[in-house]
């Protein structure tokens, strides 16, 4: 695996070096390559998280923030690679022969379903102390 996501991520990174624009690949302009590890690296801090919360669960701790902040920052990363990675293939992305099309239309739900990220956002706040009706 590549990162990033198995299966589009490995499927952009492959057809990003098969894809020429201005005599080069796609994967050549370093903004491609570096915006792929930036993607790479918040897919990593956020499996660090997710790793430390199963770890303070089976240890009988409250996650419930941990969990909500996990939940919301999964729902809009999958959008923001899905949607890089979309670029990436340019017209061809649209296409219903590519997988990414479909991940790009489908990974929208995750900040709806299961609870909105307005939800998520309203959770976090109350833990924190910093929603006002858990101030009075």
């Amino acid at each position: 695996s590549s990162g990033i996501n198995a299966e589009y991520g490995q499927e952009t990174i492959e057809y990003c070096s098969q894809r020429k624009a201005f005599g080069k690949t796609i994967l050549d302009n370093q903004y491609v390559h570096y915006r792929l590890a930036e993607l790479q690296t918040e897919v990593e801090c956020l499996r660090a998280m997710l790793y430390q919360c199963v770890d303070q669960h089976v240890a009988g701790e409250d996650i419930t923030p941990q969990a909500t902040m996990l939940k919301l920052k999964s729902g809009r990363l999958v959008r923001e690679v899905s949607d890089s990675c979309l670029q990436f293939w340019g017209g061809m992305g649209y296409t219903d022969d590519v997988f990414i099309s479909r991940m790009f239309r489908d990974t929208r739900l995750m900040s709806i379903g299961g609870g909105a990220d307005e939800v998520m956002l309203n959770i976090i706040c109350k833990y924190m102390g910093t929603d006002p009706s858990s101030r009075k």
